[in-house]
């Protein structure tokens, strides 16, 4: 089944804003209904493809028959940007300028290969495409001529050592289709971002993902134990042990580099059981500057739960950890920051975590708020994407945005963003609602993860413009990291030069020229082009 191309996920799960929430709106943020209809599937009119015959037959005999190269306007269509609010804004007024010349679908690493020789041949470039999640401009490439390299057909179990702990998926593997396949043999990944039910394995490589479990299962990328690469000169092949001194490692260097050097055709993982309990349940604090300083202890001295989130005293009044009952503690004037801890393993190891980590959140001055509170995140935990388009549907805007830093950062970054996100949405006319938790912990630091709502303005996508420009410019003067799990794409690239710097930048731009000499991986995504 494919996405709904022009909202989130599953067109089934699609459901309208309660009234109750949509007077919310109306009378806090003055949001009101667009009439400006959408324009149906079957009515969009694509130019046809610039892409002339021989490219269409030489893109065809590199995947093995024309039924794999696609240049209908439906195809075209699903594979035109990712998911950012700008993003779904845009193909719902009916703007295709980033529209791909085709869809092509290799279904091995040799495919992927011939298909970048057949594209270098004819100028066209190339777009790695997973579960098209993107929000960050990951798939608009600074170029017209262009296809998309869907990889649904590369979506296999390869290999499952389970001496090791290892298992090697394929690119286009659906995170819930790995689950379920390494679940067959009494494994997981243990990998849960938001994008779960329709991001892949190469995209969570390409993008350097962090899933909501990061805790207690570490990033993406510290699940990977080795990468294949196609590139337009030749292949590469990293990871032949678990850790290694020899040399820079070059995982590192694919990892987070969103097609730009390369498509990912095989990811080698890291692997654990099945865990025999899964417990999840909330806790109250006062602020969120002593939730976060009792997430610091955790994350810092142990024990670690699983998953470790804070929601703000705005986030948490509003519901966010509920998407599905968004709006229903307003009537309970529940004050404070809700946490959730999160636990999984055995029996016997989940129940000595839990009681060690209430000793610590309960001397951190937390509150137990029972179980309810953390099965009710882990029923929606998925839903937010739903929850986005039903306010682009009501008239309001919504987007996310997320960062990083150290412990010490994480009062003045907090403080930052979200006044610069205010000031500049409130300046326009369209003052906003700015939520935030943190999603990920460590024992340095940690994310924190900003929603937004406002009205939409006259037009949308320039009214969001200046306040990202402004959030992202307050991130770097606070000490953030541009991006901690989304990417950079090109939403966050010129930000991502300048935290990387001049002399990083020329080093990557001298990798790309050797993997890439004719940029034609994903142009202008990740790096400037020349």
């Amino acid at each position: 089944m494919d996405m709904l191309w022009n909202g989130w996920g599953d067109p089934a799960k699609a459901a309208p804003l309660p009234d109750t929430v949509t007077a919310l709106l109306r009378d806090l943020l003055g949001v009101r209904p667009r009439t400006t209809p959408v324009l149906a599937l079957e009515d969009i009119r694509l130019p046809a493809p610039t892409a002339g015959p021989a490219a269409l037959k030489a893109l065809a005999e590199a995947v093995g028959g024309e039924e794999h190269v696609r240049t209908d306007g439906e195809s075209r269509v699903r594979h035109t940007r990712g998911k950012s609010t700008p993003d779904l804004l845009r193909i719902r007024a009916s703007d295709f300028s980033d529209v791909p010349q085709a869809v092509v679908l290799p279904a091995s690493h040799d495919d992927v290969l011939a298909v970048l020789r057949a594209c270098a041949a004819h100028r066209l470039a190339v777009v790695p495409f997973g579960g098209g999640t993107s929000v960050v401009g990951g798939l608009a490439p600074q170029r017209s001529a262009f296809v998309a390299l869907d990889l649904r057909r590369m979506n296999g179990l390869l290999d499952l050592d389970p001496v090791s702990r290892t298992a090697v998926l394929q690119p286009g593997l659906r995170a819930p289709e790995a689950e379920a396949l390494l679940a067959g043999h009494g494994f997981t990944l243990g990998h849960f971002p938001q994008s779960f039910e329709w991001a892949t394995i190469g995209g969570f490589a390409a993008a350097r993902s962090s899933g909501q479990a990061s805790a207690g299962y570490g990033r993406f990328d510290e699940m990977v134990l080795g990468l294949t690469l196609a590139t337009p000169e030749g292949t590469l092949e990293t990871g032949r042990a678990p850790r290694s001194a020899a040399g820079p490692d070059l995982r590192q260097l694919i990892l987070g580099s969103e097609g730009a050097f390369g498509v990912i055709t095989s990811v080698t993982v890291r692997i654990r059981p099945v865990p025999q309990v899964r417990l999840y349940e909330g806790w109250r604090f006062a602020s969120f500057e002593e939730g976060a300083a009792a997430l610091r202890r955790l994350a810092q001295d142990g024990p670690r739960p699983t998953v470790l989130r804070l929601s703000d005293e705005t986030e948490t009044l509003i519901g966010l950890t509920r998407p599905d009952a968004i709006g229903a503690d307003l009537a309970q004037n529940d004050a404070g920051c809700l946490a959730i801890a999160g636990y999984e393993g055995t029996a016997e190891d989940t129940a000595r975590r839990r009681e060690q980590a209430a000793a610590v959140l309960t001397a951190c001055g937390g509150t137990l708020a029972g179980a309810e509170p953390g099965e009710r995140w882990a029923h929606g935990r998925y839903a937010a994407p739903y929850l986005r388009d039903a306010l682009l549907d009501a008239g309001a805007f919504a987007e996310t945005l997320e960062t990083a830093a150290f412990w010490s950062r994480i009062p003045d970054l907090y403080t930052a963003v979200r006044t610069a996100l205010t000031d500049t949405l409130t300046q326009a006319g369209t003052p906003p609602l700015v939520m935030c938790h943190i999603s990920h912990v460590y024992e340095n630091g940690a994310s924190l993860y900003f929603t937004v709502v406002s009205a939409q303005g006259e037009d949308p996508v320039a009214h969001w413009a200046p306040a990202k420009q402004a959030a992202n410019e307050a991130v770097l003067a606070a000490g953030g990291t541009i991006s901690h799990h989304h990417g950079v794409g090109t939403d966050h690239r010129d930000w991502y030069v300048r935290e990387a710097g001049p002399l990083g930048i020329s080093a990557l731009r001298a990798v790309k020229h050797r993997l890439d000499p004719e940029g034609m991986l994903n142009p202008g995504v990740l790096l400037p082009t020349d």
